[in-house]
């Protein structure tokens, strides 16, 4: 390990792991040993790891972790920073942060790019600065940056009541922006309502096209934040108004969709979409900067808040991914490892 690092660390570490893709059931208790840092890297020791949807996708063998990170599960941490990189300012050791990640929270110890980390605020709980790093990145380089949204404007949110789209719900809102969301039942679509979308269609029960248009006059959306793709996506630009913006951040319904490119033409349509994992240091960096000053005082202030679902011990890794596969959260899940520290 380069740089310099509190006294007293260890070789090894406990982290969740799996042998073979498979099943939430695949994912096992191992020792593995303490990351190596650049130098540009921080070690954190962590309190809780978020878990997120690619976590489960790399678990079933369908996304694969990018050259050079880290094999274990895990795109976001909080914790306390006990080493740093040779090109890393020395006294960010002891610092408690929220980190991003390209893989490697499911562990007691995550390495991280010092440029990809959040100062967690006294009062701010650590099991919270754990659920925001992913959705938060995600959703404002895809719903304002790529979606171009701005207040006074309208927003179709798939999924509202997971991660990404409780996400969603709390910064448009705080944007001064209307919110549409789809769930699968009656009690998400409540939820939804509550964290403060303006409308919550259940998908099942209601044709959301028609709903969409309904609630707008006939006028649109003028953004959809899609995780589903598929045969969504001509339903989608149906919902959208005139330069209309589609951003795509998920495939889960499929990755191919039927499309009639003269109504992209003559409504002026804009069709985008991102990943964010494989996306350069300088470009996440820039990202949290950019988060830095225009969201997160929100959070450590306590105006926002992220939706927190269930809390699993990481030895239970499998459950949180069962849970989440299930879709029967609302709002974030997280793995404790280390617990609360005194944050304040």
């Amino acid at each position: 390990m380069v740089g310099q690092r509190a006294a007293n660390l260890p070789e090894s570490m406990a982290a969740i792991g799996f042998d073979a893709p498979g099943g939430p059931d695949v994912l096992r208790p191992e020792s593995a040993p303490l990351p190596r840092l650049r130098p540009d890297d921080v070690l954190i020791r962590v309190a809780y790891a978020g878990v997120n949807r690619p976590d489960c996708l790399q678990r079933a063998g369908a996304y694969p972790a990018p050259p050079g990170a880290s094999p274990l599960l895990g795109l976001e941490v909080s914790g306390e920073i006990v080493a740093v990189g040779t090109e890393v300012p020395r006294e960010m050791i002891g610092q408690m942060v929220a980190a991003l990640t390209p893989g490697g929270g499911y562990a007691e110890y995550c390495a991280a790019h010092w440029q990809h980390c959040l100062p967690v605020p006294e009062g701010m709980m650590l099991a919270d600065a754990a659920a925001l790093p992913e959705t938060l990145f995600t959703v404002w380089h895809n719903l304002f940056e790529r979606g171009l949204a701005r207040d006074d404007e309208t927003v179709l949110v798939h999924g509202g009541t997971s991660g990404i789209g409780t996400m969603a719900i709390m910064l448009a809102k705080a944007f001064g922006m209307q919110v549409i969301v789809t769930c699968g039942d009656d009690a998400k679509c409540a939820a939804a309502t509550r964290i403060g979308a303006d409308l919550a269609i259940n998908y099942r029960e209601d044709d959301f096209v028609e709903a969409v248009m309904a609630h707008t006059g006939g006028k649109g959306v003028h953004v959809v934040l899609d995780m589903v793709s598929g045969d969504y996506v001509p339903r989608n630009l149906k919902c959208l108004a005139e330069d209309g913006r589609h951003v795509t951040i998920a495939v889960l319904g499929g990755a191919k969709a039927d499309l009639n490119m003269a109504v992209v033409m003559m409504r002026r349509l804009t069709l985008t979409g991102s990943t964010l994992r494989p996306r350069s240091d300088a470009f996440k960096a820039a990202l949290a900067d950019e988060i830095a000053d225009n969201a997160w005082p929100m959070f450590a202030s306590g105006e926002l808040s992220p939706v927190m679902d269930m809390t699993f011990p990481l030895a239970e890794a499998a459950a949180a991914h069962a849970r989440m596969e299930a879709g029967e959260h609302i709002g974030k899940i997280v793995l404790e490892v280390a617990g609360e520290a005194d944050n304040g």
